[in-house]
Order: C-alpha cells, then structure tokens, then sequence
C-alpha cells in the first residue's frame, strides 16, 4: 500500500473536500483535526489533536497508521475573524497567528522527518494579503505568514527533494459565506473541490517541478 498523505483540519469542509477527492484518486489519507470525529471519513480520522501544541501534533504524527512514513501533508487546519484594527481584540491577532500559522508550522516539523525524497506540502495561505482590506489586518498578517513558512521550508527542503508550496484561494462557497454574504454572487467564488483539486495538483508529481510557490486560486471573483 502506498504511503499516506495527511490531512489537517480534516472535519472541516476544505479539509473533507480534500480528503475525499484524494480519497478517489485511490489514495490513502489520514486525517488530524481538533474535532473528535468526522462524518463518513475516507479513511484513518485521528480526532482530538491540537495542533498549536507542538507536543500533541508529534503525538498525532507518531500514530502506528504513519509509522511507514507519509506521501504528503495537506495543512489545511486554520481560521478567519474579521475585525477593525480599532475595535476588534488585540488578541484575535494571536488567536489566528496560532490557529493559521503555528498549526501550519508544527505540522511540517513534524511531517518532514517522516517524508521521503519526492513528498509534498501544501499550505492554504489567502488571496486577500495582496493587500488587506477593512477588517482583514489579523487574517491577512497570518495567512502572509503561512507564505513566508512556504517560501522558507522550501529553501530548506529542495536539496531533499521536498516540495512545498501554497494555495491563495479567494472566497470559497461555503454556507458559512453564503450566510454572511447573502447578496455576493456565490457562483463566482472557489468550490472546495475547485480547490482541492488544486491541492491534490500540488501534491503529486505531476507538480514535481514547483515548489516555494504561492498559487492564486481565485475563480471568478
């Protein structure tokens, strides 16, 4: 059998879509997520794992399904507030630095010792840190983080022949955005499958040749 690719923030809706379009491509996964469970998971779901401790993320890498070693890491575990620099919480600046960019970098530490020659990384950084918006300053200043993690584990691991790379999607059509953007036209925006076939992209060979890139992901918006 071969090696699974991981996938963080699994019981989220990036994160399933994921999961099951790698999932029919006939790869094995393993999912991580803070959640306990994730409905009809295509594979090992591995719950209850905080990723902004680096001791609990090692402890989830070190599960007996992984023991041979992983093909991939797709780190999709993170989040967004939207909040003004003025009236938001100084602490969402924190908050959101360690749910997008520590979960992204604990789970390369603990993924790379684990990856052959060949294995692959992909990040889930933002569009919108071209430059941010109103309300955007604490998601866009992590998510501008999550590339510079990219751009610099790349630089580490070439010489390896370890590639890492991230997504920038726009806004992905979720109920969630629906919900708050009633009026948006939802059929301009990135599916999570739009997106997670960019991941499954970047994650196989047929990417061999990228690695520190940053790739819009925007639909029609």
């Amino acid at each position: 059998m071969s090696k699974p690719i991981v996938v963080t923030g699994a019981a989220g809706i990036l994160g399933a879509a994921v999961a099951a379009h790698l999932a029919n491509q006939g790869l094995s996964v393993v999912g991580l997520d803070l959640a306990d469970s994730a409905a009809d998971f295509p594979g090992i779901f591995i719950g209850g794992v905080d990723l902004t401790d680096t001791q609990a993320t090692h402890a989830a890498f070190a599960h007996s399904a992984l023991s041979s070693g992983i093909a991939g890491l797709a780190s999709i575990a993170g989040g967004f507030r939207w909040e003004t620099v003025m009236e938001g919480s100084p602490d969402s600046w924190d908050f959101l630095y360690r749910i997008n960019v520590r979960t992204a970098l604990n789970a390369a530490r603990a993924a790379v010792p684990l990856m052959p020659a060949g294995g692959a990384i992909v990040h889930v950084g933002a569009a919108a840190t071209a430059r941010a918006a109103m309300g955007m300053g604490a998601y866009t200043a992590s998510k501008s983080g999550v590339a510079r993690l990219t751009e610099a584990l790349a630089e580490e691991h070439k010489g390896q022949g370890i590639r890492v790379n991230a997504v920038l999607p726009s806004i992905m059509d979720t109920p969630a955005n629906r919900a708050d953007m009633g009026d948006a036209d939802a059929g301009k925006w990135v599916t999570p499958l739009e997106l997670a076939q960019v991941v499954a992209f970047l994650l196989s060979d047929a990417a061999s040749a990228i690695t520190g890139a940053s790739l819009p992901v925007t639909g029609r918006v």
